[in-house]
């Protein structure tokens, strides 16, 4: 055979392999992403034909539904929004002027009773109309409301958690949307420069200040080298990473022990935890809790971001120049969502298991077969020892120290505040606060973060930490 002939059969191989793989990767593995953008309206034609499934909150609040408009074959479904702004983030939109997101867009093929082909000819043959499912969430409305009345117009994020299984309770993101708005006012809203349509819980990286000193803190007890009783001293200033680092406020510790540095939150003490523990163990135990990687929730990847330390944008690792010690008190480059302290108060609170967080509890068809979630652990963090004393420590800082707003007149509360200082000179802060209760058999982990404050964690969020575990647990 001609070796011309024999080059350009060779090349039409290879075109033929590359548009192949083009098209593979178009159609299946980046198939929601294709689905999700906007410029692509002909799924959300397609679908607005199919009575599209509810959604639910855990006690049976319609939070979305589809309503008929025309007749015959020129019947569509239209999306609506009962609750509202209560749920604009995290259930998002569908329509097809704007597309999709959130909850919408990551459960749309249960919403739109998608199915295997082999089910999908089935149905045809057998004259059925497609037809989606209802899927339930595990949002709770009233702790939902609770929050958001409890940031009272402030921008800020409320994230809870069941412990044990994963279960978002309440995910609030303040400002948020009405959904019913989207097609009319989006220009409006995407443009709003407080930002409604972007999701603060999962999508918004903030410095964690102290409650990053959880972590810390079980990577230090985890690895044997430390206990509770553990002194060192806590003196203000001290040199961390070759600068000086103070106690907040200036306070002075002479040799005090791991649990007395955690309920007074005492820099200096922690910066020489982290600096003894080194990168390596740190960002071991950070790789457990979630961090450096986006979290594992039933959400569209685009609207979940990483926690972890960043430069221009790029995430670090352990091998990067980086101050430790300053990592390990929640400062240097470090930033985090709240969906990603949620989960680290959850993993302490579910003896060391880190379970993967899930927006829905069940999926019901058209026959009434109902799909229920089956809890997935994500990560062993640390062990159930490691666990009880953290928690233990947790508790001082609530009955003792810095989180005294966030105690409950029934049960114990473990948590940690956290106040991350945006601009010293003007006193601007961003405050947190995350925790569990009750203490002893722990039934709900919160995240609570404030923009912008000149508040502290303990004054600012752990009184709003306060209000949410309260309509949990007595709801």
């Amino acid at each position: 055979m001609n070796s011309q002939i024999v080059k350009l059969f060779g090349l039409v191989i290879v075109l033929y392999a590359l548009l192949l793989g083009f098209t593979s990767y178009w159609s299946i593995f980046d198939a929601n992403d294709l689905k999700a953008n906007t410029a692509n309206r002909r799924p959300l034609l397609e679908e607005q034909r199919i009575h599209r499934g509810d959604i639910l909150a855990s006690d049976g609040t319609v939070i979305a539904r589809s309503v008929p408009q025309g007749e015959g074959e020129n019947k569509i479904f239209v999306r609506r929004y009962p609750q509202g702004s209560l749920f604009g983030n995290p259930i998002g939109y569908n329509f097809v002027q704007r597309g999709r997101v959130g909850f919408e867009l990551s459960h749309n093929d249960e919403l739109v009773g998608n199915k295997t082909e082999f089910l999908s000819l089935l149905d045809k043959i057998q004259g059925h109309e497609q037809e989606g499912d209802t899927v339930t969430s595990a949002l709770d409305p009233q702790a939902q409301q609770v929050a958001t009345d409890a940031l009272a117009g402030v921008r800020g994020s409320v994230v809870a958690i069941v412990p044990d299984t994963g279960e978002v309770r309440v995910m609030v993101s303040n400002p948020t949307y009405d959904p019913n708005l989207i097609p009319d006012h989006f220009q409006q809203l995407n443009t709003d420069q407080s930002a409604p349509l972007f999701n603060r819980a999962t999508q918004a990286g903030y410095p964690p200040g102290s409650t990053m000193k959880v972590v810390t803190a079980a990577a230090a007890l985890d690895s044997g080298d430390f206990s509770p009783d553990t002194t060192l001293s806590g003196a203000s200033p001290q040199q961390c990473g070759g600068v000086s680092l103070s106690n907040a406020g200036g306070d002075q510790f002479g040799e005090i022990d791991m649990t007395t540095a955690l309920t007074n939150s005492v820099n200096t003490y922690w910066c020489q935890v982290a600096e003894q523990i080194g990168p390596e163990r740190l960002f071991q135990y950070m790789d457990r809790f979630g961090f450096n990687q986006k979290p594992k929730l039933d959400y569209p990847g685009f609207q979940l971001a990483t926690s972890g330390v960043f430069d221009d944008g790029s995430l670090l690792d352990a091998g990067d120049a980086i101050d430790i010690g300053r990592v390990g008190i929640g400062q240097e480059r470090l930033l985090v969502t709240p969906l990603q302290m949620a989960e680290v108060a959850a993993s302490v609170a579910n003896d060391g298991e880190l379970m993967e967080p899930r927006l829905w509890s069940k999926v019901t068809d058209s026959d009434e077969r109902i799909k229920r979630l089956d809890p997935e652990r994500q990560a062993n963090v640390m062990s159930d020892d490691t666990a009880n004393t953290l928690t233990e420590m947790m508790t001082d800082v609530v009955n003792e120290g810095t989180g005294g707003a966030a105690a409950l007149a029934s049960d114990q509360v473990a948590g940690k505040t956290g106040t991350a200082e945006l601009d010293p000179a003007a006193g601007i802060n961003q405050a947190w606060f995350i925790g569990f209760a009750p203490a002893d058999d722990p039934e709900i982990a919160v995240a609570v973060t404030v923009e912008h404050t000149t508040g502290q964690g303990g004054t600012v969020a752990a009184p709003i930490a306060q209000q949410v575990m309260e309509s949990i647990l007595n709801g």
